[in-house]
């Protein structure tokens, strides 16, 4: 079992993506960073992230997010880092 914390930035997200697909966008690019950093196939986001991005709408989602990450065999659960 290994347990990490990362800042992942999402300002590219915002920048880059049409006003109303941000926060779905925001969730994908989480999930990619996560498989890329922690060399998982599966990776479980817990609802607390979800609320998070979901916030303040799904055009303006968060512009960084810190987050604790287990790695379980090949599955990554990614919860707030607090």
């Amino acid at each position: 079992m290994e347990e990490r914390i990362y800042t992942i930035p999402l300002r590219d997200v915002i920048n880059k993506s049409v006003r109303t697909k941000r926060a779905p966008r925001a969730i994908k690019k989480i999930r990619e960073f996560i498989k890329r950093h922690m060399k998982v196939e599966e990776v479980k986001i817990e609802n607390s992230i979800n609320e998070k991005i979901w916030e303040r709408g799904i055009e303006k989602p968060p512009a960084r997010i810190r987050v604790k990450v287990i790695k379980e065999e090949n599955v990554a659960i990614v919860s707030l880092a607090e």
